[in-house]
């Protein structure tokens, strides 16, 4: 360097004097990496100018990325929630808000809004995790026996070792007899059963064996309007075409046949549609449909042979009167061999919601029906490549379908806890529905079962144009203008999809009572100020 800044060089760039030390000339490993990282790039950038380089950018961009993915949105957890994440933030550094902290009613995530585990369920993970607890007096009998069936089925008596693919296979028979209880009687085969992480991996396993074709021949997805953003995000990434159909917003949520008709025949244009996904009861529309309706969605697979699949994750949360859940196997088999033989399904359930909001646990399972075997091998070759489901969220599936029974120590306890849950949603639901018709320009269809309400909100025209002039969506302006001045987070209808032209939000019914009520309060005062101020 010396020499270089000497007159024999006088025009050396400044760009070579700026690096200290240069790496050794005689080291065996000459390279770049002894520079700095911005000037090792501005280094390459001129040898490669000076031909000594070929110019090297990243390997991966948002330009050379799969674009499947960039078309994946998922609005549960967009730019509403983190936004509320900031402002949370925030809120603990000190910044004044007109709230003291964000209601988060974005998701279903019971344990995070306050509801308590049930005993049983974490006295028996407790025991399996630790297992010297199975000595420890505290722990009911009935928890140990569950825990030492639950041990004895993984590899080294742990749960920490892998499991078999499909799952352990003593919680896969206990899950086979429980859909049997459930059904009233209705066979069910363990071999059918695949356990999984969390319901949503199921059924993305089941849209990825189902994807298939290009162009016109591309597999199409018939999913409902409002529909959980799991669906259309799976869709997306897996290169599908997604196929709307509405339900009835008039007739509370509920679907008519000749939509799905209309919505088959119109899709038919332009892909080749072998998917029909329900989900009963409703995300996020919290609707419960019928036997009739079931019957009638069923004949129309039958019909257009399409794939069923029936998400069914909510099947515990029913509260309206007249309301009942219907299995889609148990009324696909009532329905007799002309469709039971013939219809192939899928059905799923998670330990996620009903009255156990074990959602970190990430357990579910599928049972499938009337899968060519050869397919069913491919699915299992499929679920092999991720190992297996985490064994905790397994045991807990197992406790879900087998729970304690009439005479064990934990029964009563038990079902004094499941009771005062499930009796809480009920009367939360009800609470949705009444407050938030009270409100002009909110109207709100009773809220049957699942988690959710789905309100329809009358938004005036100026601030429809103030939102399409900031690129938003006129409920995503609403959304985050009740965030930043009431501290409540929900996410926008357009996340969901909608009706063109209506508008709506979804909100958990999930935060305790007294939270609630605040909570719908603060939310009718923000929508008569926002109607009042941009009318």
């Amino acid at each position: 360097l010396v020499v270089l800044r000497g007159s024999l060089y006088p025009t050396v760039p400044d760009w070579v004097l700026n690096f200290s030390p240069l790496p050794s000339l005689s080291s065996p490993h000459r390279n770049l990496s002894a520079f700095p990282a911005a000037q090792s790039e501005h280094l390459q950038q001129k040898m490669s100018e000076n031909g000594a380089l070929p110019l090297r950018g990243k390997v991966l961009t948002v330009d050379t990325m799969n674009a499947n993915v960039k078309k994946v949105d998922y609005a549960v957890r967009g730019p509403i929630v983190q936004r509320a994440v900031q402002i949370e933030k925030e809120l603990k550094e000190g910044v004044k808000k007109p709230f003291e902290e964000v209601i988060k009613a974005n998701i279903g995530d019971a344990h995070a809004m306050g509801q308590r585990p049930i005993t049983f369920f974490r006295q028996v993970i407790a025991l399996c995790t630790y297992p010297q607890l199975l000595d420890d007096n505290k722990f009911p009998e009935d928890a140990k026996n569950r825990a030492r069936r639950i041990l004895q089925s993984c590899g080294g008596n742990s749960i920490g070792a892998y499991t078999t693919s499909q799952g352990i296979d003593c919680v896969r028979h206990d899950v086979a007899s429980y859909i049997q209880r459930r059904d009233g009687g209705i066979p069910s085969d363990p071999d059918n059963i695949y356990l999984t992480t969390g319901a949503s991996d199921g059924i993305v396993t089941i849209l990825k064996l189902l994807t298939a074709g290009e162009g016109r021949t591309r597999t199409g997805v018939m999913i409902s309007i409002p529909q959980y953003p799991l669906y259309s995000a799976s869709i997306a990434e897996l290169g599908a075409v997604q196929i709307n159909y509405y339900l009835n917003e008039e007739k509370c949520w509920s679907l008519d046949i000749s939509e799905l008709q209309r919505s088959l025949h119109a899709a038919r244009e332009h892909c080749n549609p072998r998917v029909l996904c329900i989900i009963n009861p409703g995300n996020p529309t919290g609707q419960v449909q019928s036997r009739q309706c079931i019957e009638d969605v069923i004949r129309f697979a039958a019909k257009e042979n399409l794939f069923l699949m029936a998400d069914e994750v909510y099947q515990d949360n029913v509260y309206a009167e007249g309301c009942e859940f219907h299995s889609f196997k148990k009324v696909l088999f009532e329905m007799g061999p002309e469709y039971s033989s013939k219809v192939e399904l899928a059905s799923f359930h998670s330990t996620s919601k009903c009255y156990m909001g074990e959602c970190g646990f990430r357990g579910g399972y599928m049972e499938v029906i009337n899968m060519d075997p050869e397919v069913k091998a491919q699915l299992t070759k499929l679920v092999s490549v991720r190992l297996c489901p985490p064994a905790p969220g397994q045991a807990l599936m197992d406790l879900v379908v087998n729970s304690p029974q009439p005479g064990e120590p934990s029964y009563q306890t038990f079902m004094k806890e499941r009771t005062a849950v499930l009796s809480a949603l009920a009367e939360k639901a009800k609470l949705t529905e009444e407050i938030l018709n009270t409100v002009p320009g909110i109207s709100c269809n009773p809220v049957q079962g699942a988690m959710y309400s789905f309100p329809r909100i009358t938004l005036p025209e100026r601030a429809i144009n103030e939102a399409k002039a900031k690129g938003q969506a006129p409920d995503m302006f609403y959304c985050m203008k009740l965030l930043e001045e009431s501290g409540i987070c929900l996410v926008p209808g357009s996340g969901f999809g909608q009706r063109e032209g209506t508008y709506h939000f979804r909100m958990t019914i999930l935060p305790p009572t007294d939270k609630l009520k605040i909570m719908l309060n603060k939310l009718k005062e923000f929508h008569q100020k926002f109607t009042q101020q941009y009318s």
